[in-house]
């Protein structure tokens, strides 16, 4: 169980600090049930209630600052997906986005790269889908990197980009 103040990822809203653990005092809900209030860190000021042994939704603790740098510095090493049908790639993007795990994330980020620079090559843009999906991705991992590395979400992706060139250099 997440204790209140802890950063957790919540499905497709991303980031999201407990704000209170509890019952929930609303007609429906069942009494004595526990339920997390969740604020969304990168989006508006909503709330999210949601109970405790929620199983429909990832929810997982934010990666640990030691835990995001191990991961940064085996970004080179993840591969990408390659799926040349159309449909099926949308499928797999919204199957790894729906996982919530930072490896699918980098695998969708580092596919979409690829492909935008191949259509550049081309004199081709990147498909609409693509870029939502990419959106998506690069939303969800740099701000859970932010969090975890203490810095602003805009922050993330040079710092990245650095790191690994560093890497490359030793």
């Amino acid at each position: 169980m997440f204790q209140k103040g802890d950063y957790i990822v919540y499905g497709s809203s991303g980031v999201c600090k407990v704000e209170e653990i509890g019952p929930m005092d609303l007609t429906g809900s069942t009494k004595g049930k526990l339920y997390y209030t969740l604020s969304p860190v990168y989006s508006n000021k909503s709330r999210i209630y949601t109970p405790v042994d929620n199983a429909k939704i990832v929810m997982r603790s934010v990666l640990s600052k030691e835990e995001a740098m191990v991961l940064i510095e085996k970004i080179p090493e993840i591969e990408p997906l390659w799926v040349n049908d159309e449909k099926k790639r949308e499928e797999l993007y919204q199957q790894r986005i729906k996982t919530c795990s930072f490896v699918e994330w980098i695998k969708i980020i580092k596919t979409l790269y690829l492909r935008r620079k191949s259509r550049m090559d081309n004199g081709k843009q990147l498909a609409s889908v693509d870029e939502r999906y990419l959106k998506i991705a690069e939303d969800s991992l740099y701000g859970e990197l932010a969090i975890a590395l203490g810095m602003e979400r805009e922050e993330v992706e040079p710092f990245i980009c650095d790191h690994i060139n560093a890497l490359a250099l030793v």
